[in-house]
């Protein structure tokens, strides 16, 4: 079975590969069990200087990396650039601070000496998803190797060259052969593979369907998973904000790679005395959206990244339409052109049972949501399957606070928006998943964590 890259800004047929044999698969698993081997003995220092040289890579090639991102999933080529670069920064900071958040635990204990100690488990299994092709594969593939793991990666299918880059990426850094490895296979060969003994571990990004499949497989093996999956995130807007950055935040956040992002806004739960100024800034903000060729550096939002992707939004929105919801702005795809665009759109009267409301959109629509009281408000907010992040708007910094334990997820930023910090533990609660990545938390899922006592 071929698998096809597809520039989704016109359609075009990029290049086709062919998947990887029984044989070829085997062989790469046998080089990773190999390379863990020697890799879980090198020096945090050593595995230091590698990652930096990997870090001065992404940056030294950025313009090819980020245009190879923007022809395979019509990633405007500016955003591109940010997470080339993000890719960059967060692969330093754990080059620089993985030894410290692995450094044994000294237990107070009745005994001569006792502690923990945190060590590799062997070869881990990532499945990365296609929105942010560089980010979302480093972001755990970075602190598990760090960590002495060795890793192999399957990506989306619809990013084979984006794969075999970062491949090439890393063998160029000077990582050992074997301790990283790219693989192009499909979802059917995937079962195989995590029920492999030569796997360890299993970490998935990807959707709430994804998630159930590779759990339920690694699960009857016995095998640890972390999962990233979907997310709704509420983004609440009291009336004493400040509507005008509330309205410029929640457009970034919402529209930003033509909002196929899991953390993004996705639902503007909006008080009722304001829901009619906040629409019109918000709506100002997004019509400053410039749709079109993504290679173009004034480009704000390209096309969706699959023709799949733009029917399951044309879906949601009609549906929602047919159900009661205004369109504010858009809600169709964009006419003439043979990509995959759809219009930054904007709905009101959003109410519970419409696709809008229920389920997560994964394209740059924004659904808006009003409430009269702060139960309201919560209640509205935790009123979803996903638990990933969630963002307050008000001046009322003690309201704020007051909310942040009653809000149903892993994440809640406030007058700010949820993003990824490699300081800070990421993941999300209920149909997000489980586990995290990022932080001294986040590399401590991909260790054995071993109590040791000395008498």
């Amino acid at each position: 079975m071929a698998i096809e890259t597809k520039n989704p800004a016109t359609g075009e047929i990029l290049k086709t590969y062919n998947r990887y044999s029984s044989q070829e698969l085997d062989k790469i698993l046998d080089r990773s069990k190999s390379a863990f081997c020697d890799w879980k003995l090198t020096t945090f220092d050593e595995r230091k200087k590698i990652m930096q040289k990997v870090a001065h890579l992404l940056r030294e090639r950025r313009e090819e990396y980020a245009r190879l991102i923007t022809i395979e999933i019509g990633c405007p080529i500016s955003q591109a650039y940010s997470e080339i670069e993000k890719c960059a920064f967060i692969t330093e900071i754990f080059a620089e601070e993985a030894e410290k958040m692995l450094s044994k635990e000294i237990i107070d204990y009745n005994t001569k000496e006792a502690y923990i100690s945190f060590e590799p488990l062997g070869t881990i299994l990532h499945i990365a998803p296609w929105n942010y092709p560089f980010y979302l594969v480093l972001r755990p593939v970075i602190p598990a190797m760090m960590a002495g793991n060795t890793v192999i990666m399957k990506h989306a299918s619809n990013v084979p060259q984006t794969s075999l880059a970062i491949q090439k990426l890393f063998i160029d850094g000077g990582l050992l052969d074997g301790v990283f490895q790219s693989i192009l296979a499909t979802s059917s060969q995937m079962n195989d593979i995590i029920e492999d003994d030569r796997i360890e571990m299993v970490a998935l990004i990807g959707s709430e369907n994804a998630g159930k499949a590779v759990a339920s497989e690694a699960s009857s093996h016995i095998k640890k998973t972390v999962m990233e999956l979907g997310g709704s995130d509420p983004f609440i807007v009291f009336p004493n904000c400040d509507l005008k950055v509330a309205a410029e935040n929640a457009a970034y956040s919402r529209m930003r790679n033509a909002g196929q992002s899991c953390n993004a806004a996705k639902r503007f739960v909006v008080h009722k005395d304001v829901v009619v100024e906040f629409t019109k800034l918000f709506s100002q903000e997004v019509a400053k959206e410039i749709i079109g060729d993504p290679t173009k550096k004034e480009t704000t939002m390209g096309p969706l990244a699959t023709i799949g992707q733009l029917l399951e939004v044309e879906r949601q929105v009609s549906e929602s339409i047919n159900m009661g919801a205004k369109v504010e702005m858009g809600g169709k795809r964009v006419q003439n052109t043979q990509g995959f665009f759809y219009e930054p759109t904007i709905l009101s009267n959003v109410s519970k049972g419409m696709p809008a409301y229920d389920e997560e959109v994964f394209g740059p629509v924004a659904p808006i949501i009003t409430f009269d009281s702060v139960d309201e408000a919560i209640k509205i907010a935790n009123d979803t399957r996903y638990g990933l992040g969630a963002s307050i708007w008000t001046k009322d910094e003690e309201l704020a606070k007051s909310l942040i334990p009653r809000i149903e997820a892993g994440n809640v930023y406030i007058n700010t928006v949820v993003r990824g910090n490699p300081k800070l533990p990421f993941g999300g609660i209920k149909k997000s998943g489980y586990g995290r990545e990022f932080g001294e938390y986040g590399i401590k899922e991909f260790v054995n964590i071993k109590s040791v006592v000395i008498q």
